[in-house]
């Protein structure tokens, strides 16, 4: 049976999208940029801080599921800029310094609100 997740302690959607569903045992997050939980705003325009943003707002969602970055299977990783993916990779690392999950990284054109990274992931309870 499907569920919907949703926490105060990552970004409202901006669409018409849930910020996570359960679906069993598996947790399939919607893309999260690099917005501010309380103020909806983007912080900065480096794209380290945003991914650690958008890596925050992942792990905030993924907290509301009783499950955590431990348990991610597969991330995507959107950037505006292929060039930073170096960078990108550095923070996203840390977050994963142990058993990494799956991951696909592409270069799109534009992102929401302009911002230049969203991640998105499936993980399991």
């Amino acid at each position: 049976m499907k569920k919907i997740i949703s926490t105060d302690k990552a970004p409202k959607a901006i669409g018409p999208y849930s910020q996570a569903v359960q679906y069993g045992d598996l947790i399939f997050c919607s893309g999260q940029i690099p917005l501010h939980p309380e103020t909806m705003e983007v912080m900065t325009n480096a794209v380290s801080e945003q991914t650690r943003q958008a890596m925050d707002n992942l792990k905030a969602v993924l907290q509301a599921t009783k499950s955590d970055l431990n348990k991610v299977i597969k991330t995507t990783i959107f950037l505006k800029n292929m060039d930073d993916f170096a960078t990108v990779n550095e923070v996203y690392a840390s977050y994963f310094e142990m058993d990494p999950p799956a991951r696909a990284t592409v270069e799109v054109s534009r992102l929401p609100k302009d911002v230049l990274v969203e991640i998105e992931c499936i993980a399991h309870i």
